[in-house]
Parts: C-alpha cells; sequence; structure tokens
C-alpha cells in the first residue's frame, strides 16, 4: 500500500496506448467473466493483455497525475485519473479495503467484523477491510470492485494494481492467505477478461502463490530498502516496478537490481511536482 500520508483518489481511471516494446502474452482468462465468476475453475479462454517492460523508466502518480518525467515508459496512477498517452500505464484500485470516503458507500455485512461485531479497520490508513472470508462474500465484494476495473479498460489503461492484498495480515485473523488468493483469483479473471494485466501489490510472502492466482508482474514498495526484491525478481521474471521512499532504499535497489528492475524513488506523500514535499529520483 502507500506509506501513509497519501490520500487515494476515490474514482476510477483509464489509459490510451501502450508501449510499443510491451511484450504481448496470451493469459488464462474465463471468457466474459463478468461480476459473477464462479470461485471454482472454469474452462479457461486465453485473453490478450500487455505485460509491462523490463527495466524500464518508472513513475509512481497515485497521488495526483503529472506530465511523466523524461525517459518514463510506465506509469502508475489512480483510476480516477487517466493514462498518459503512449505509456504503460497501471490503474491503482484499492481492492481490499474501503477507502473513508466510500465505506458508507458498502453494504454493512461486506464491511469485515470481529467477534463483537465492531469493523475491523487498517489503522494507518482509517479504512475498513473488506470481509471476503467466504465464497459468497467475495463474489459480493467482486461485483462491486469489477466496475472500477471495467472503468479502467474503458478509459485505456494497461494494467491495474489491486492494492491491500496483505489485507488479511491486519484482519485479526478473521482472514487467511487462502481468502486472500481466492479473492485475488475472481480479480484476476475478471481482469484479464478485459485485456487488463494484473500487478501483485507487494506481499512477498504469497509471490510462490503468482500462477494459482494469475498475477503478472510485481509492483513492490521499498523491496531494496528491506531486501525482497530478489523475491518478486524470481516470481515475475524480473518484470517489476519498485518504488523506493529513502535514498537509502534508492542505493539499495540499483545496486543490486538496478539493471533488471523498474525502479524509481518518490516522496512518501507520493506528491506532484511544485509540492514543498516533491521528490522523484532514479539515481
Amino acid at each position: 500500500m502507500p506509506p501513509s500520508g497519501v490520500l487515494r483518489a476515490a474514482g476510477s481511471h483509464r489509459a490510451l496506448g501502450a508501449v510499443s516494446a510491451a511484450l504481448i502474452v496470451a493469459v488464462a482468462a474465463l471468457a466474459g467473466c463478468g461480476s459473477g465468476d464462479r470461485e471454482k475453475s472454469g474452462s479457461p479462454k486465453p485473453a490478450t493483455v500487455r505485460l509491462p517492460p523490463r527495466n524500464a523508466g518508472f513513475d509512481y502518480q497515485i497521488g495526483g497525475a503529472y506530465p511523466p518525467p523524461r525517459g518514463v515508459r510506465i506509469v502508475s496512477r489512480d483510476r480516477s485519473d487517466s493514462p498518459a498517452p503512449g505509456l504503460y500505464n497501471i490503474c491503482y484500485v484499492n481492492a481490499f479495503q474501503a477507502q473513508p470516503a466510500e465505506r458508507s458507500s458498502w453494504p454493512a455485512d461486506l464491511l469485515l467484523r470481529d467477534a463483537r461485531g465492531r469493523v475491523v479497520i487498517d489503522e494507518d490508513w482509517d479504512e475498513p477491510l473488506l470481509d471476503i472470508g467466504t465464497p459468497a462474500k467475495r463474489k459480493r465484494v467482486a461485483e462491486r470492485v469489477n466496475r472500477w476495473v471495467d472503468e479502467c479498460a474503458r478509459k485505456g489503461f494497461d494494467a491495474v494494481e489491486p492494492d491491500n492484498y496483505d489485507s488479511y495480515s491486519r484482519s485479526r485473523r478473521l482472514l487467511t492467505t487462502a481468502d486472500a488468493t481466492a479473492f485475488m483469483t475472481l480479480f484476476t479473471r475478471h481482469a484479464h477478461s478485459r485485456h487488463l494485466a494484473v500487478a501483485q501489490k507487494n506481499t512477498p510472502e504469497l509471490a510462490g502463490k503468482r500462477e494459482q492466482a494469475g498475477l503478472d508482474f510485481a509492483v513492490a514498495e521499498e523491496c531494496g530498502q528491506y531486501d525482497e526484491c530478489g523475491v518478486y525478481a524470481e516470481a515475475f521474471d524480473d518484470r517489476v516496478v519498485d518504488i523506493e521512499y529513502t535514498d537509502a532504499g534508492l542505493r539499495a535497489a540499483r545496486a543490486h537490481w538496478g539493471d533488471r528492475l523498474s525502479i524509481v524513488r518518490r516522496d512518501r506523500d507520493v506528491s506532484e511536482p511544485g509540492g514543498a514535499g516533491y521528490v522523484r529520483k532514479v539515481r
């Protein structure tokens, strides 16, 4: 997830075109899988998606869109923004938690609750966790999240970045890794049917389940800082975009992975140019 301080927008977005160097591959996706995807395997039908280029210029703009700096070939933006023409565009979606401004729009029974009926909150973001603990609830949550995915596709994004895959770790043991993987599988089937690649966001402990979950590449935060880049690089064949938030993390990432992964240093608020805290470095 973004570091604390980022105001994640609640809207939807889409982008024009993808970088011509991006690889076109066939991935397994259910034909026409819509909001009502079943969890059990069906007969997959290939859907064409584009994967991001390796070791390419990258910018992380989920705090607000702005003209990409020179040399950027990959950009990630919030779903409320539009894609950058001519680049490989990733659409940020908060898929496993409800943003504070959207909490009231979610049915009460789809917010995860403890044994006393209290909503379980991600304290760093003041975001309720979504209840993906049963097949029926996963299906209902997916029906809502898939609308955002559809909007990403309509806008022209090439990929989607579903955040908070690791919500189970903040669920007070009410959710499991199996729940997270099952919901991600629903998510990727639908996104692939809309010709969108899907990124694994953080959660290195589940990188080994990438094929089961249908994930195509990784968006990692501070993998240099925490010596996790190798986990993603191995699982995703170097198709990894990494955001570092410290100079030390940037140096570590570049020293070991600078010729293989797509790496950028951003400020923790992921702010726009002109702001007092704006930082973007690649060296």
